[in-house]
């Protein structure tokens, strides 16, 4: 239950973006795929993060995608911008330019690679939040880069006005319990198939992969937790297990969750750019056995899934490369 203003939503799509196959960004495909998870339900968009394929997008790609999902969402949900950098000073100019944009906020990860020591995280944080007016969520998710945030940095970076929430993707709950219960931090599930363990014990929503394809049942979800119904909370999560190991444990999300909206036609080209690449024949089975297994929800109708492998096969190189400054 929020206990506090919230400035995201409860209910955020780690939104994929949609590749011509040529891996050209769908702009069509983008704007049709932003409607369509709002009005099933997310109150919160993200662009441009790991699930946008942050690493292999132009600034200028990403700054677009703010714009665009701030047309397409006409006010119905929150834009954020995500992925930050590993490098402190492009991720200030990222927030400067996204804010400029129109984004409503900004989810700033953990820098990757270059493993800072505690005292690199607090600066690189602080100086991004200082950088704009944006309310700030911190993404801590050391299996992709190799460092957590500590529970004393959380607690001393939680002082910042402009820092208002987490994104957790450590699955560590007593951490969980532990800053909800020392901090005025929102706490966001990155976890998909921790959404509802998380809200139980206080999370405020969810930033989320599998909410590409089915927004409406975390919208149950939510609703209903806020609502303190647990056995309609727990019904949602339960309709959603065999969805969420398709999209997350066979293959990175990204590639997953493309692969599946393309076969339900909601995408016009699976295409992931690389170094990702579309599913192996075995890994594309395992994600079908999976969605054959995917009963009661009511937003999707899997009858009509006609997933396309030779066309998810590979990965793209776009015309113009990468993260540019």
């Amino acid at each position: 239950m929020i206990t506090k203003e919230n400035p995201f939503g409860q209910v955020l799509v780690a939104l994929v973006t949609p590749f011509t196959a040529d891996g050209e960004v769908d702009w069509p495909s983008v704007e049709k795929h932003i409607d369509n998870v709002i009005s099933h339900g997310a109150d919160g968009i993200v662009v441009s993060g790991t699930t946008g394929e942050t690493s292999t997008l132009t600034d200028a790609e990403k700054l677009q995608l703010v714009q665009v999902a701030k047309s397409v969402s006409a006010g119905r949900a929150k834009v954020l911008t995500g992925g930050g950098s590993n490098e402190t000073a492009h991720a200030m100019q990222l927030a400067r330019q996204s804010e400029k944009a129109g984004a409503d906020g900004n989810l700033v990860v953990t820098p990757y690679y270059n493993k800072p020591t505690q005292a690199g995280l607090l600066t690189h944080f602080r100086m991004i939040a200082d950088s704009t007016d944006l309310p700030v969520i911190l993404y801590d998710i050391p299996g992709r880069t190799g460092v957590p945030i500590t529970y004393e940095t959380i607690l001393r970076l939680a002082k910042h006005p402009n820092i208002l929430a987490i994104k957790d993707a450590k699955g560590d709950f007593s951490e969980v319990s532990r800053v909800i219960n020392q901090t005025d931090l929102m706490y966001f599930s990155g976890d998909d198939a921790n959404v509802l363990p998380h809200l139980s014990i206080g999370a405020t929503g969810l930033i989320g992969v599998t909410n590409n394809i089915a927004s409406g049942p975390y919208r149950t979800m939510v609703d209903a937790v806020n609502a303190g119904d647990l056995a309609t909370a727990t019904a949602a999560h339960q309709s959603l297990e065999p969805l969420v190991r398709a999209v997350m444990t066979h293959v990175p999300g990204t590639v997953a969750a493309k692969y599946i909206l393309h076969g339900l036609g909601r995408i016009g080209s699976p295409r992931v750019r690389l170094p990702l690449v579309g599913p192996e024949e075995w890994e594309a089975a395992h994600i079908e056995n999976e969605i054959d297994l995917v009963k009661g929800i009511p937003s999707i109708d899997f009858t009509n899934f006609r997933p396309d492998r030779n066309a998810a096969a590979g990965g793209a190189l776009p015309k113009v490369a990468g993260t540019t400054r």
